[in-house]
């Protein structure tokens, strides 16, 4: 009686109305992704658990605690008007850099494997480069909109958020966090590019990033020493080229229909950071090329419905939604193939996680939140084309009462 007098408030109703107008495509994915990766988590993790805390289950019970904070925040997220978050861009550019330049403080930023990329906040770590990414991304969609003439026609409107996401990859190189600032880049070069940025400019641009990203990686010791291991894993299989051999180990183990979930070997103490950034490797051994295909199926779908949500909310006239989709999907589809090649060995290491099934609070918390916005321009979009509909439908109506007059 109680659930039944919830559900018949003003406030319910309007949620169960917006959820019969969500994308069905995105719902489905989002619970999909999330319990393949909390399967992939706690398969890939379980040895190492049992030996740090004695407990098989530790990083799916913390997984599992971050995947409800991410659909809770989500929905907050969800129910906040795009309007909102264009007018709110501008702060989120300040937010963004504001944390970048948080965590390289000494005693602010804690510093693990040598890198400085997580702000303790006492109950969990944040991994400040993931937040920034998506705040960057609301930051650039917002700009493109304000000054969309001058991004197209001067050149000083082009450099103004070249300068910026040029300023954020020197903080993220900074900690170091070196395929962070070169997916931000990119990420930043589509949206330019989709923006209408003339075709001289954006080539010169992208010469430029990739000279400069090839200078960083080749003068930086420890970057070489990584592009050294890449280039030939087998010359030293069991120092620099370890983590790469026993990931295209586990690979090759998989075969065509895997070793069966739970099955994998190379998990057992043999491939480092496999329920993080080589989380791919396990899935690969234990599923072998079918799971393979399946999972990039999945992501395939996911981009794919993001740039279409991006169009169609464009052609409804709402290009902060459409930037911001079409960043978001080019931030999760480049992610998701930097994370693949790496273990493959057809790129350099580079510390990046898969999306939704790599081990990681902020990775998958931020994850949630993008899912959310998309939701959310695809439900505004809607909203918009069938407000639309009724007004042409009253006109209509209106023309045929003065014909019958």
């Amino acid at each position: 009686m109680m659930g039944a007098a919830l559900l018949q408030r003003p406030g319910m109703g309007r949620l169960r109305l917006m959820a019969t107008q969500l994308d069905p495509l995105l719902l489905s994915l989002v619970p999909l992704l999330l319990g393949l990766g909390l399967v992939m988590v706690t398969s890939a993790s379980v040895t190492t658990a049992d030996r740090q805390f004695h407990d098989p289950f530790h990083y799916l019970v913390r997984q599992g605690l971050f995947a409800m904070v991410g659909l809770l925040l989500g929905g907050l997220v969800l129910g906040i008007r795009l309007s909102w978050w264009q007018r709110a861009s501008r702060v989120a550019l300040f937010v963004a850099l504001g944390i970048l330049l948080l965590v390289l403080i000494p005693g602010l930023g804690d510093r693990v494997n040598g890198s400085r990329r997580w702000l303790n906040l006492v109950l969990f770590r944040l991994q400040v480069s993931e937040l920034a990414k998506l705040l960057l991304l609301l930051y650039l969609s917002g700009y493109l909109v304000r000054h969309a003439e001058a991004v197209r026609d001067q050149v000083q409107g082009f450099l103004r958020p070249v300068a910026v996401m040029g300023l954020a990859s020197g903080l993220l190189l900074m900690e170091p966090d070196f395929g962070a600032a070169a997916i931000l880049l990119a990420t930043a070069l589509v949206l330019l590019f989709l923006a209408g940025v003339r075709w001289w400019q954006f080539g010169a641009l992208a010469l430029t990033v990739a000279l400069g990203m090839g200078l960083l990686a080749v003068l930086s010791p420890y970057r070489m020493k990584r592009l050294t291991a890449f280039l030939d894993p087998w010359a030293d299989p069991y120092n620099s080229g370890f983590q790469l051999t026993q990931s295209l180990i586990a690979i090759g183990r998989g075969a065509w229909t895997g070793v069966g979930l739970g099955g994998s070997v190379q998990k057992l103490f043999y491939l480092p950071e496999a329920h993080t950034d080589f989380v791919f490797a396990i899935w690969a051994e234990e599923t072998g090329l079918v799971g393979v295909l399946c999972l990039l199926a999945l992501f395939v779908l996911l981009v794919g419905r993001a740039f279409q949500i991006g169009a169609a909310a464009y052609r409804a006239r709402q290009p902060f939604g459409a930037y911001l989709a079409w960043g978001i999907g080019t931030w999760i589809g480049l992610q998701t193939f930097v994370n693949l090649s790496v273990n493959m060995g057809l790129l350099p290491t580079k510390g990046l996680t898969l999306p939704f099934l790599s081990y990681g609070g902020s990775s998958l918390v931020v994850m949630c939140i993008a899912l959310a916005l998309l939701l959310r321009i695809d439900y505004e979009r809607r909203g918009s084309v069938h407000a639309l509909g009724r007004k042409a439908g009253r006109r209509r109506a209106a023309g045929r009462g003065r014909a019958r007059r």
